[in-house]
């Protein structure tokens, strides 16, 4: 029974061979690949500890996403974020996902403010486009507050590349603000790899946290640097076992699930009023 069971396990994080070909296809016409993987929460202790982190040197966050209350961007494969980050900076960001390189405009592929990017998880992968943008932390802090547009947020060339992809009739100004979620980002470089792995531990209003190891690496060494990542994590103890969540994903239900609630609760109070007068 234990045997099964870790086979199970196993073959869920080996992603499929037949679609080993598409996933080879997409990295080499991407910029980059992002190596990630989620710590289940009853290991997230042993490996903070089993790591050579220091949490002092954590660098906090706040991350704001913007959709609709049923998540309309998500489902056209849009994110859009914003992101408040020690120091009185921030930035922002408009991706695009799963997009497919071949199949990009032109113009997209040669700006200097678009990344492709293939995300690998244990089981999976997506490729996408980010294009980034910088602001200050103040200013993403009006924008949430009601005090300027969104829009005012993101470059021109950020808009276009929203509209390109968004549903007809939504525009960045009409979108929800899904937070704050609150982050904190720790970084370091094992002599065994050489190269920068990052940490970062989500933590949502509701007490539940998502930690998650990732690395970058470009397309022609992803596949030896994940496997020299794995291998040094299962030398320092840590269990990659689990299901995979995806920040992004988790933040957004948990806000929609909250903004649902408050909805409930406002009309449930407009009926009661309603009917006493």
């Amino acid at each position: 029974m234990t045997t099964a069971t870790n086979e199970t396990t196993e073959e869920r994080q080996r992603i499929r061979e037949e679609d080993l070909p598409e996933l080879l296809r997409l990295i080499k016409g991407a910029d980059s690949v992002e190596l990630k993987v989620s710590i289940a929460s009853e290991n997230q202790r042993a490996t903070i500890t089993g790591l050579p982190l220091d949490p002092v040197e954590a660098q906090p966050r706040q991350i704001f996403f913007f959709d609709t209350p049923d998540l309309d961007l998500n489902k056209a494969g849009v994110v859009v974020r914003a992101r408040r980050i020690q120091g009185g900076r921030g930035d922002t960001v408009v991706k695009l996902r799963p997009v497919d390189p071949a199949h990009l405009p032109p113009e997209v592929r040669k700006s200097g403010s678009v990344n492709v990017e293939v995300d690998v998880i244990p089981g999976g992968f997506v490729c996408s486009a980010a294009m980034k943008g910088k602001t200050t932390g103040d200013q993403i802090r009006d924008a949430v507050q009601g005090g300027s547009p969104l829009r005012k947020l993101f470059t021109r060339e950020q808009r276009e590349f929203y509209a390109s992809r968004a549903p007809t009739g939504i525009d960045l100004d009409s979108l929800v603000t899904l937070g704050p979620t609150f982050v904190l980002k720790a970084q370091f470089t094992p002599r065994e790899l050489n190269r920068r792995v990052v940490a970062e531990l989500w933590f949502y209003p509701d007490g539940s946290r998502i930690l998650e190891l990732s690395t970058k690496s470009l397309p022609d060494e992803a596949f030896s640097v994940a496997v020299e990542t794995r291998a040094y994590l299962t030398s320092h103890g840590i269990t990659i076992g689990g299901v995979q969540q995806t920040k992004t994903r988790a933040a957004l239900d948990f806000f929609t699930g909250e903004l649902r609630q408050e909805t409930g609760r406002t009309k449930a109070s407009a009926r009661a009023a309603a009917a006493s007068g």
